[in-house]
């Protein structure tokens, strides 16, 4: 039993809260236990410089804590410049909403979808994703096509090694003290977008990367379900 009194394999309290902000094409609360940030998507008609003259759509994000969404306040990125770790963040995000999306059939259109965290107790990344993809899938919505571009869903979760043993949504003190930091991106069909795994204090056994592979494959089945859910609302 853990801290929280959760078990092993049990995901963290879950809300997802759809159309959150009046003014963005899609956009959703999403709060995983202490971790809760607003995700809103926007749509702009046009592409990024490189890709113009193709007829194909981009997708991207950005990503962001608020100064007071930790115990130290965070100096705003604005001021201080992208960290190298928000970047690489921003980067998954968007990655993982490509994989989803036919950009083919979008026309040159660009959907950028900021994710702003509020409170971060640990997972913020892939809980950006999971409710990113909630306001994502309403943006482009908005596009109007008689096939909604966007093939699947996509969630993310994070599953690590604490104590010695493997535990699915890790808050911020048991990833702080986790001998392996895995995040798992996957589709809703339960095939994978991506796999991020560091051993931080020993070297994990391939026995434990399936053991945190298939945690981490059932907790991301009942993310898409709360996704479903939320979609059906409104």
């Amino acid at each position: 039993m853990r801290k929280d009194g959760r078990a092993k394999s049990e995901l963290r309290p879950l809300q997802i809260e759809r159309g959150y902000l009046r003014s963005a094409e899609g956009s959703a609360l999403i709060k995983m236990g202490n971790t809760h940030v607003i995700c809103a998507a926007t749509i702009e008609q046009t592409v990024p410089k490189w890709m113009a003259g193709r007829g194909r759509g981009w997708v991207t994000a950005e990503y962001g804590m608020l100064p007071r969404s930790s115990p130290k306040r965070i100096v705003r990125e604005a001021v201080r410049g992208l960290s190298g770790r928000t970047y690489e963040i921003q980067r998954l995000i968007g990655r993982s909403f490509r994989a989803a999306v036919n950009l083919k059939n979008l026309g040159e259109v660009t959907v950028v979808v900021d994710c702003d965290v509020l409170e971060a107790d640990g997972g913020t990344r892939t809980a950006s994703i999971t409710g990113g993809c909630v306001a994502l899938y309403d943006a482009l919505s908005h596009l109007g096509f008689t096939e909604h571009p966007m093939d699947f869903l996509v969630s993310a979760i994070s599953v690590g090694i604490v104590d010695g043993e493997v535990v699915l949504d890790l808050d911020y003190d048991e990833d702080s003290t986790a001998q392996v930091d895995l995040n798992l991106v996957m589709a809703e069909s339960g095939t994978y977008i991506e796999v991020q795994g560091t051993a931080e204090g020993f070297p994990f056994s391939h026995d434990q990367l399936l053991e945190m592979l298939d945690i981490g494959r059932r907790g991301c089945a009942q993310l898409v379900e709360a996704q479903r859910v939320a979609l059906a609302k409104g």
